[in-house]
């Protein structure tokens, strides 16, 4: 089997926000999708580890963020590849306060969606949370970032506990010639996709990548990567 056929279902990308008491918190997530139309029902697919979850499960209320495709690196890194546990995510980040009391992030964000749980899931490491839309609308006429664009345009990787992460059997029936990996967070530099994003075209290999180049996972140096 290859894993990475299950690259080709069509995801976008996605910033999920909810709140404990007062406490906003934040993450990044992919498996989003509308259920029905009449009433508006959304569902959620959240890693029971993350911050983000118990936040859900406390206030019953979460907000569905679609992130433009402008979105910089460094902002789908502070709410992706961080955790609510160990810093302020909302540092420095302008938001305000919706109708179901969870934060709406007006940055980077093309449009929301504020919904209410309804039902839940259990689906082993993660839970599905089914909400029904309180409050919606579109911010800025951006078009939207999908997964696929994420990967292949801006070189984005899952964090491990993203539903999309490759687990340890699916890595080894990956080619890997001329990957490198960061030793910080795990990116791996393909060329034969290279980073369009960043002008780096596809064929490039990593001895090619200018000096100054940085990690689009973490920010690390060039010199931190190491052969696969």
């Amino acid at each position: 089997m290859d894993p990475r056929s299950l690259h080709k279902i069509s995801y976008g990308l996605y910033l999920i926000s909810s709140r404990s008491g007062s406490r906003p918190n934040a993450q990044i997530a992919n498996a989003i999708f509308q259920v029905t139309s009449d009433p508006k029902i959304l569902a959620v697919s959240i890693n029971k580890d993350n911050y983000t979850h118990g936040f859900i499960e406390e206030s019953g209320v979460f907000t569905v963020h679609a992130l433009s495709k402008k979105t910089p690196m460094d902002f789908i890194r502070n709410f992706g590849f961080n955790s609510g546990r160990d810093r302020d995510k909302f540092e420095n980040v302008d938001y305000n306060i919706g109708v179901t009391g969870s934060p709406l992030i007006k940055e980077n964000c093309v449009a929301y969606m504020e919904a209410k749980v309804i039902d839940n899931m259990n689906v082993g490491s993660h839970t599905i949370f089914v909400g029904k839309i309180k409050d919606a609308k579109v911010l800025i006429k951006d078009p939207p970032m999908t997964y696929d664009y994420y990967r292949m345009k801006k070189g984005g990787v899952s964090p491990k506990n993203a539903p999309t992460y490759y687990r340890e059997e699916d890595e080894k029936l990956i080619d890997r010639t001329g990957m490198y990996e960061c030793r910080v967070c795990g990116y791996v530099y393909d060329p034969a996709r290279g980073i369009p994003d960043q002008g780096i075209d596809p064929g490039t290999v990593f001895e090619d990548l200018p000096k100054n180049w940085r990690c689009p996972g973490c920010g690390a140096n060039k010199r931190i990567f190491v052969k696969l």
